[in-house]
């Protein structure tokens, strides 16, 4: 499978939180765009590092909703975000630190 330029639209970063740090070995987060389905983001996390020959087992989708918040007397909301949790099959994760 070669990488799209699409992939790249779907994988927006990875997540780099201590919760997200904390995940279960084979699991990674990543940001991605709101309107993102389960499978474009399996088939771009495949494709992207499809030289590591990982399967994607499951994706799992949280959607942030922008908080209100108020910046010299004006009312202002943050933009919503999306994350998803990608498990992998092998049980090992991917090592993102000085990949992205």
């Amino acid at each position: 499978m070669s990488v799209a330029a699409r992939h790249y639209d779907v994988i927006l970063s990875p997540v780099f939180t201590e919760k997200s740090t904390l995940l279960e070995e084979g699991k990674n987060a990543f940001y991605v765009p709101v309107s993102a389905t389960k499978k474009e983001i399996k088939e771009a996390v495949e494709a992207i590092w499809a030289h590591e020959k990982k399967t994607v087992v499951a994706v799992n989708t949280i959607k942030i909703h922008g908080k209100v918040k108020r910046f010299r007397g004006m009312l202002g909301k943050r933009n919503d975000q999306k994350k998803a949790i990608v498990t992998f099959e092998d049980g090992k994760s991917l090592d993102l630190t000085g990949d992205f």
